[in-house]
């Protein structure tokens, strides 16, 4: 398994582990140079948000992985987390329709999300 795609899937258990919603990853290395993969979950609210946010940083971090940049604050509806080769959007549902980040990005492929979550 490629180093991207272990980031990718190690992302997903974290965010399925805090009862991320809609969890999907697109494949967009044939379409942007600025990385391979995007992971875009949902989350209820704010404090979920952060504890999606915590979790992934957690679970990454652990397994060597350490993010480049997070944008997004404690109390951020968004928050962005830059993995280099893989970028992890975790919204409150208001935000993830209103950026509705998988129109922006249609021409990358959306994976099957059993891949990930096993």
């Amino acid at each position: 398994m490629s180093r991207e795609k272990e980031m990718a899937q190690l992302a997903c258990k974290a965010i399925d582990d805090k009862k991320g919603k809609d969890i999907k990853v697109i494949d967009i290395h044939e379409v942007s140079v600025i990385a391979d993969y995007f992971v875009i979950a949902s989350a209820s609210n704010q404090n979920q948000v952060q504890a999606i946010v915590d979790n992934v940083e957690e679970q990454l971090g652990r397994a060597g992985f350490e993010a480049k940049q997070v944008e997004g604050t404690r109390n951020s509806s968004w928050v962005l987390m830059d993995y280099g080769d893989m970028i992890v959007h975790v919204f409150d549902e208001e935000n993830r329709l209103f950026y509705d980040l998988e129109r922006i990005w249609r021409d990358g492929k959306v994976l099957d999300m059993d891949e990930f979550l096993k």
